[in-house]
Parts: C-alpha cells; sequence; structure tokens
C-alpha cells in the first residue's frame, strides 16, 4: 500500500501536543512511520514535500523530515514531472485548497498512491475518486479493519 504524508503531518510531532486531537495524531502518524520503517506501507516523497520542508526555519526538524524520507521513500515524485502535477493540482485549487497542497495531492495521485494522510482540515474536505485522503488515525482505522476481514 502506498502512502503520501503532507507536511504537516510530518510536522505535528512538533506541535502542542497538549492538545487532544494534536497528541492523538502525532501518536498515529509515528505509528505509520514505523509501518514504513517495518516495510509494511511503500511511502511517497516529492519535490513538493522537499521545497516545503526546506523553506522551514527551524533547523533540526527540517534536517529530522529531509533525512526521514530520504531513508524511507519507495518513490519520489521528482521536478521531471511538474507538467502533471500541474495539471492535476489546477483542478484541485479550483476548489478553494491552497496551492502547495494541491500539489502535494496531485504529487500523491501522479505516485499512484492509495492513501493521503494528512491533519489539514481544509484538505481534509476535498474529495477524489482518485486517491483517499484521510487522517492519520482514519488510516490506522483503515488498516486494522483490512487486517480483521
Amino acid at each position: 500500500m502506498r502512502i503520501y504524508l503532507d507536511n504537516c503531518c510530518y510536522n505535528r510531532p512538533y506541535d502542542d501536543q497538549s492538545h487532544m486531537r494534536i497528541h492523538l495524531e502525532t501518536e498515529a502518524k509515528l505509528h505509520i512511520q514505523d509501518m514504513v520503517k517495518r516495510g509494511e506501507l511503500e511511502l511517497i516523497a516529492s519535490y513538493a514535500l522537499t521545497y516545503e520542508n526546506g523553506k522551514n526555519r527551524f533547523t533540526h526538524k527540517r534536517e529530522a523530515i529531509s533525512e526521514y524520507m530520504a531513508a524511507n521513500a519507495s518513490y519520489y515524485v521528482g521536478m521531471e514531472k511538474d507538467k502533471e502535477v500541474a495539471e492535476i493540482a489546477g483542478p484541485i485549487k479550483a476548489t478553494g485548497i491552497k496551492d502547495m497542497d494541491a500539489f502535494h495531492v496531485a504529487c500523491a495521485i501522479v505516485a499512484g498512491s492509495d492513501f493521503f494522510i494528512t491533519t489539514d482540515d481544509r484538505v481534509l474536505k476535498y474529495r477524489s475518486d482518485k486517491i483517499e485522503i484521510v487522517t492519520p488515525g482514519e488510516f490506522i482505522r483503515r488498516v486494522e479493519e483490512k487486517e480483521d476481514e
């Protein structure tokens, strides 16, 4: 199963953990990362993630996220796919999704990702027949349901 974690997902562990939703999303995201490390999931990374993460003003966060992606991504959507990504992102942006978020979703679609995992409420409202968009917790529930079948 292929997954794409967006930038807000990667940064969730660095958010204020005193909020229950943030804490639960962090735990689920860390569990997903462990599943990737164990080879149970294929992680997709992209030039959009590299670009956005590169703008992170906190060096330790930027480096930790970059190192994780480099060590664990099984597929990378590079700049050579930019035209295809931009064509897919256009209609997504037209729904009110921010430019960078639309590019992330489009990269995930181009890579053939099964799930786009995010903590961004605006992106979670977007629906597509090309990819499932879920929170980290929703993803874990779906995986457990499949295991129980």
